[in-house]
């Protein structure tokens, strides 16, 4: 894994790429006034995992959608039913809906929110996980949302690519100015999406690593050294090395660590820690914005409003088309729900973290690093979410809805609202 990961060549693909978008913003700035103009330029692209996975999410909620007994079934299926799948042949419409599920975790069942801590169930595990979002996407969306979303995207990303090009050719020397973006601009769209392939890889050999981990585990209860399989979890890797061998282990060693879990899981981490374990304190040198208005970092274009939706576990999800994601962090494993949102607010995150480069693909206005976002933020709020410039506005609860949406009725009026 780390041969493959850390190969220095798959560095300078991303690289590359994010270089080719931070050159299109800082010099499109220039040129013309665009503030973040790669946002829009790089909607759509091509061979991009993660944003591909929440649009196959949609794909097979197509293949439920026509079956109510397999839909009604499916709503009563509660999150820990790691057997729903076996009962769906039996409905009428169930092998395809058992077909299409399994599909999608073939590819994408290694992957499950906060999936870098290997001890996280799985979707392949616990795939009653996915299920409030399919549903969610059966009533939310009409059959082939998720290829007119996509080429919808790609069609806003290649209008505004002529649009500028256009306007740089007005200017003295146009030409080369032109030529330049273009040249960028292919560069970004073609590479950015691999960004997101080494995470992809990574939890996929991460899930091959905890199979075998959760094998020697099961041996080791059956023969009465561990209580319970998650035990294995709160030993060191040298650790595990001499239980195997001396086939015993010091339980009260368990115990602690467990305690000292639960004490962390407690904790607020920091907006910023650095490598040495630092915890840096300090607040946002802002004195634009509306007054009241809660301030993070933009990073992905527009402005839109709608219902704040305060979503901390995925298995919880309720969303309604139009509704605004409001969390404490994303990373791949929260990208099923992006496809039903239409706008992003996180706690934590940076401009090429997985939500940024997600939303940024989806045409999402987002604005991360907003502190205690998730508590100062009511569920069921109005709010206002500016992408362009980092800050989100609490509205007053009577305020009529502009949605810049990606809903099905909303999502047309994307390219009007973008700044």
């Amino acid at each position: 894994m780390q041969r493959i990961l850390f190969d220095p060549r798959s560095r300078q693909v991303f690289m590359g790429a994010m270089e080719a978008s931070w050159w299109l913003n800082e010099h499109l700035q220039a040129w013309l006034g665009e503030t973040n103009a790669a946002d829009t330029l790089t909607q759509s692209v091509p061979n991009n995992v993660t944003s591909e996975m929440g649009l196959a999410l949609l794909d097979v909620a197509d293949a439920i959608r026509p079956h109510p007994e397999v839909v009604a079934f499916l709503h009563g299926v509660e999150e820990n039913d790691e057997g729903f799948l076996d009962v769906l042949p039996n409905l009428e419409g169930g092998q395809e809906a058992r077909d299409a599920i399994g599909g999608y975790l073939d590819k994408y069942g290694m992957r499950c929110v906060g999936e870098i801590d290997i001890t996280r169930p799985r979707w392949s595990e616990r795939p009653a996980t996915l299920l409030p979002v399919i549903l969610g996407n059966i009533k939310n969306f009409e059959p082939g949302t998720g290829e007119r979303r996509f080429e919808q995207g790609r069609q806003e990303a290649w209008t505004k690519e002529q649009e500028v090009l256009e306007r740089l050719q007005a200017l003295p020397d146009g030409e080369r100015k032109a030529e330049e973006s273009k040249r960028m601009i292919h560069r970004a769209r073609t590479f950015i999406g691999y960004r997101e392939y080494p995470k992809y890889f990574m939890v996929g050999r991460y899930f091959v690593y905890k199979q075998a981990l959760l094998d020697e585990a099961g041996r080791l209860v059956q023969a009465r050294v561990l209580r319970e399989t998650d035990d294995i979890y709160y030993l060191t890797f040298q650790e595990l090395h001499d239980v195997v061998r001396a086939n015993e282990v010091d339980d009260r060693l368990i115990d602690q660590r467990k305690d000292a879990f639960r004490s962390y899981q407690a904790l607020t981490p920091p907006r910023v820690l650095t490598s040495d374990g630092e915890a840096v304190a300090g607040s946002y040198r802002r004195d634009d914005l509306p007054t009241g208005a809660l301030v993070g970092l933009p990073v992905s274009a527009g402005t839109i409003e709608g219902r704040a939706r305060v979503i901390l576990d995925i298995a919880e999800a309720d969303l309604e088309a139009g509704d605004i994601l409001v969390t404490a962090y994303t990373d791949p494993g929260w990208s099923p729900l992006f496809v039903a949102i239409t706008g992003l607010v996180t706690e934590v995150g940076g401009l090429m973290t997985h939500g940024a480069v997600i939303a940024r693909e989806y045409g999402l206005p987002a604005v991360v690093g907003v502190e205690h976002a998730t508590q100062l933020i009511p569920d069921g709020q109005r709010i206002r979410v500016n992408g362009t410039h980092g800050y989100v506005e609490i509205l007053p609860a009577t305020r009529e809805v502009h949605a810049r949406g990606c809903g099905q009725a909303d999502r047309s009026q994307t390219s009007a609202t973008r700044e």
